[in-house]
């Protein structure tokens, strides 16, 4: 009979520390496994581990098992452990009751671990409401019953749910003797060093070797939490037994390891003659024992059923060790059967008298253990985590108080440019200068200080994740009055427009945004052949770009009389069908505004102040609409960056940035440089990258952060791309302190301070020039059962199964929620017999659902925001899961840790083989460059692989990124030796 069960690992983010907690999950039926898989599906990687990985609150686990099934259950596993459980002194809570939050009382049982036994936990008062239960491991079949929970009632999921629930039926544990556990006692493996509670407390939590943090063990902790003495017990205590596995007391009375022969045989023989293991530990009659095992064995259970035992105990990952015996007794005449019992048999050890205790009086140390054990110290402080962890709230400068009001914590530069008075102000800031505070602070200014009407204020950014931050910062400045200023992107203003006034574009007011497939259609009745259509569309949006006209005056259009006319025939089409494409949510209102200036005069009465962020990446169509709204003598202020201008594949032209001053002579010009995201390395590595090609002159960053020593950048030389995503989920693991107890046994997890930090997986992402790249870089991942996020620059709509999804949102009847609605329409979609891959499906869901969740249950608006969206939108930040990103989609985004992959020529810059690129094509890939490097706040790896399998060829040679020899090799951390990428061949000797 078997319990349907899982041990499932989460690691995330709560009240700023990263909680690690393991939890063993119960379901009755196969249905509702299934139900609880498929959750658990889209959060991460089941099939990466026995104990998959996911980053997901414990809380949100134990909601998911009961909307799974009601009747299944939660246990948080082996609580006391320093790392992955509910009460451990690395990771955990101080209470139970503290993780849950407010499912808190679906919490009945807890695994007490093979480090305490229950008279530890019964120590703490607040854990006399749950059954205190143990298992083994059921990847070792030996190991299995050395831990046991007993139950006496049917041996079925009801209940054994129901005994542990009420406790009738519930016959208490099977354990280890405590100290046998490989956390029982404070230590430090590597210095062979084991302290006592009041040992560590009087070394300050530091190994008294080294001076490293000690890993605290569960006695200290249990003693931090305990509001008892060590010698009391619940008012209705269950009973246990702690006992020793049988092969491995034979194996000390043999001399012999536990898996010999010898002991296979001996036990083999007991095991057939006189049943199971369990019963011969605890209730076989010694007499038999012995005349079958020999005179030592049966002593040997006599000690062991009295709890007089000799015990060693385990710290930081190393096991324990209990013996029966001091070494000297084993050859003593009567244990080896070479005499008659005599009256007294010896005088036992200290260690063996009396019954078994919570802890030790005295044990063998290792020989760097202190030898004196001091005197207990009263009401000492408890030393919970003494790890290093990366700082929170560094200390900045810059950032202090300059003023009261609404422009606190400005330094002198951004305070300049918030408060600038009305007219045109052009921003130049860098990473990190904090624009969008210096953007939104100078809204709140004009509209609390200065008396501007908040509905006169027009705020435009490029993405709605960037206008959703906007809009959260201006509630907290204004208020209510925050609503009434307009933010928007250039694509949702244009749509607002076009619904105000949608018979000036020839559209109904129902109009809707075409699909690509629809978009599709029309060109292709327009050219005849689905393979120009596919072409045309392709280029459409610099077609519509020409169409426009020179506006610019930069250079004349290129525009074929055959491509407008083609144009002019696909606009009639979707006009007819009452659609606009996307392009057009910007081309329509140009060319509106264009040919109505009484229009356009009382769009300059209604927003007379705009706002624009990231300016440097307008493209025509958007400059033409901007010079339109604000005129050269109204007042619009422009924040951005020119060496951020990475969009030129999408029409973007950062020379509209550079010429802001001629549109608008009268412009004010102000400069941020100082940064408060990243270390002043990644600064220095940055300004240096960016140098041979700036448009800033003089470019400078000042590091505002005083993080002590921080460390240089990381250089990794893969020797293949493989190479290369394995040593960042190598990285990875030892970034976030290990994402198993194996972690903690390797090296993976340094502790020389920058990898044993309060990292979760949310704070680190990985970076690259393509999204062809990504794959082995998931894989690696995924094998480590470390949980990811990936997005891209793309729209939304060109992902697999998002088009399928929407047009069934459209066409199928139902109200609700409209992330319940995404589901019904993907389940729809999986029941017929489609075309789509079952995994692009499952992973549209998830792309879709964050928005869907925004959106509530307004379906329209989440068509009409799917349809203007890109990938990155639907980024989560609050997913505990390493991103993965595009380096155009990282734009606007930071991390306390990035990798960024693949700085190898030919992807940095990027080039198709036999390509080459003129100097303006380089100068943008250099900025993208740039962009990368200045996501991190305080470690950058730069990682390349020295073979490369590109567009389908053969793996081929690769050299590193020529962008890097523009940055001092003195910045950077060598992470690997150098190695030639094949082994020399011998050179054959002549035989004559």
């Amino acid at each position: 009979r078997f319990m349907l069960s899982v041990e499932i690992s989460t690691i995330y983010k709560r009240d700023d520390r990263t909680r690690k907690v393991h939890h063993l999950i119960y379901l009755p039926d196969l249905d509702a496994v299934a139900r609880f898989n498929q959750r658990l599906g889209r959060i991460g990687n089941l099939g990466a581990d026995g104990r998959p990985i996911l980053g997901l609150d414990s809380r949100d686990l134990l909601e998911i098992t009961l909307e799974a099934s009601p009747d299944g259950y939660l246990v948080p596993a082996h609580a006391w452990t320093p790392w992955f459980s509910v009460l451990g002194s690395k990771s955990g809570f101080d209470a139970v009751a503290d993780c849950y939050a407010d499912l808190a009382d679906h919490i009945f049982a807890i695994e007490t671990g093979l480090s305490s036994d229950p008279p530890m936990n019964w120590r703490v008062s607040s854990l006399d409401r749950y059954r205190l239960v143990s298992n083994s491991d059921a990847h070792s079949p030996p190991s299995l019953g050395r831990e046991a929970t007993i139950f006496d009632t049917s041996p079925d999921f009801y209940a054994i749910k129901r005994a542990l629930q009420t406790g009738e039926g519930f016959g208490g544990t099977v354990e280890f003797f405590p100290e046998e556990g490989k956390y029982h006692l404070d230590g430090h493996r590597k210095c062979d060093v084991v302290l006592e509670p009041e040992q560590t407390r009087q070394h300050d939590g530091r190994c008294p070797s080294c001076g490293k943090p000690l890993t605290v063990g569960v006695l200290h902790r249990v003693n931090a939490l305990a509001d008892r003495p060590a010698e009391a017990a619940p008012p209705h205590p269950a009973p246990f037994h702690s006992l020793v596995q049988l092969p491995e007391i034979i194996g000390e009375i043999h001399k012999v390891g536990p898996r010999t022969k010898t002991v296979y045989n001996k036990v083999t023989e007991l095991v057939g003659r006189l049943g199971p293991e369990l019963d011969i530990l605890t209730s076989a009659p010694t007499d038999e024992v012995a005349a079958i095992g020999g005179a030592a064995l049966g002593e040997a259970l006599t000690r062991l059923r009295r709890g007089e035992v000799i015990r060693q105990s385990g710290f930081d990952g190393e096991y324990g060790v209990i013996r029966l015996f001091q070494p000297d007794e084993l050859s003593r005449p009567f244990l080896t059967g070479a005499a008659d019992v005599p009256d007294t048999l010896f005088e036992l050890p200290a260690t063996a008298q009396g019954p078994a205790k919570p802890r030790a009086k005295n044990q063998t140390r290792p020989k760097s253990q202190p030898k004196r054990r001091p005197e207990p110290e009263p009401a000492a402080p408890a030393i919970h985590t003494p790890e290093p962890v990366l700082p929170e709230d560094p200390v900045l400068e810059g950032m202090e108080e300059v003023g009261a009001g609404l422009l606190d914590r400005l330094d002198a530069m951004q305070r300049v440019a918030a408060s600038a008075p009305g007219g045109s102000v052009l921003v130049v800031a860098g990473p990190g200068t904090g624009k969008t505070q210096v953007l939104t602070k100078r809204i709140a200014y004009l509209a609390a200080d200065l008396e501007v009407p908040p509905d006169q204020c027009l705020a435009i950014t490029f993405t709605r994740r960037a206008a959703e931050q906007m809009t959260e910062r201006l509630d907290a400045l204004l208020g209510d009055a925050a609503s009434k200023v307009t933010i928007t992107t250039f694509h949702g203003l244009g749509l607002s427009l076009l619904r105000e006034h949608p018979e000036r574009a020839g559209l109904t007011p129902e109009f809707r945004i075409s699909e690509p497939e629809q978009q599709f259609a029309a060109m292709t009745e327009v050219l005849g052949n689905e393979r120009d259509a596919k072409r045309f569309l392709k280029d459409l949006p610099r077609v519509r770009r020409d169409a426009l006209s020179a506006f610019d005056g930069f250079e004349e259009p290129n525009l074929s009389d055959t491509d407008f006319a083609a144009l002019e025939s696909y606009t009639k089409l979707l006009r007819e069908a009452d659609l606009v494409d996307l392009d057009e949510l910007v081309t329509a209102p140009v060319s509106m505004l264009d040919a109505d200036p009484i229009l356009t005069d009382r769009l300059h009465a209604r927003w007379p102040w705009v706002f624009v962020d990231e300016y440097q990446d307008v493209d025509e169509a958007q400059y033409r609409l901007l010079r339109l709204l604000a005129p050269p003598e109204g007042n619009l202020c422009v924040i951005g960056d020119p060496d951020q201008a990475i969009y030129g594949f999408r029409g973007s032209d950062v020379r509209y940035f550079l010429r802001f001053s001629e549109d608008y002579p009268d412009a004010r010009m102000v400069r941020l440089s100082r940064n408060y995201r990243s270390s002043a390395p990644i600064l220095t590595a940055a300004v240096q990258a960016i140098a041979p090609s700036s448009l800033v002159p003089g470019r400078l960053l000042e590091p505002a952060r005083r993080d002590p020593e921080p460390p240089l950048l990381g250089r990794y030389e893969a020797a293949s791309v493989a190479d290369e995503a394995d040593f960042i989920a190598r990285t990875v693991d030892g970034l976030v302190g290990g994402t198993s107890h194996h972690s903690h046994n390797t090296d993976r997890v340094d502790d020389r301070g920058v990898l044993s930090t309060g990292l979760s997986f949310s704070d680190i992402a990985v970076l690259y020039r393509t999204d062809a790249q990504a794959k082995p870089i998931v894989d690696a991942l995924s094998r480590a059962g470390v949980p990811v996020q990936k997005r891209s620059h793309d729209r939304l709509t060109d992902r697999a199964g998002v088009t399928a999804i929407a047009h069934e949102l459209r066409h199928v009847a139902g109200g609700g929620p409209v992330a319940e609605r995404v589901r019904r329409a993907a389940r729809a979609l999986s029941s017929r017999l489609t075309d789509l891959d079952p995994a692009d499906l499952s992973i549209a869901v998830d792309v879709l659902l964050p928005l869907a969740a925004r959106c509530g249950d307004d379906s329209e608006r989440f068509l009409a925001e799917l349809s203007t969206g890109a990938e990155v939108d639907t980024w989560d930040p609050r997913a505990d899961r390493v991103t993965l990103l595009t380096l155009h989609a990282a734009k606007g985004l930071e991390f306390p840790v990035v990798f960024l992959a693949g700085c190898e020529d030919g992807l940095l810059p990027h080039r198709l083989p036999g390509a080459s690129l003129d100097e303006d094509d380089v100068a943008e890939e250099r900025r993208l460059f740039f962009v990368g490097l200045t996501r991190a706040q305080q470690r950058l790896y730069l990682s390349y692989a020295r073979k490369r399998a590109r567009h389908g060829a053969v793996a081929h040679e690769a050299a590193p990124s020529p962008f890097l020899e523009a940055i001092d090799d003195r910045l950077f951390e060598r992470l690997n030796p150098a190695a030639p990428l094949r082994r020399p061949r011998d050179q054959q000797l002549r035989l004559l």
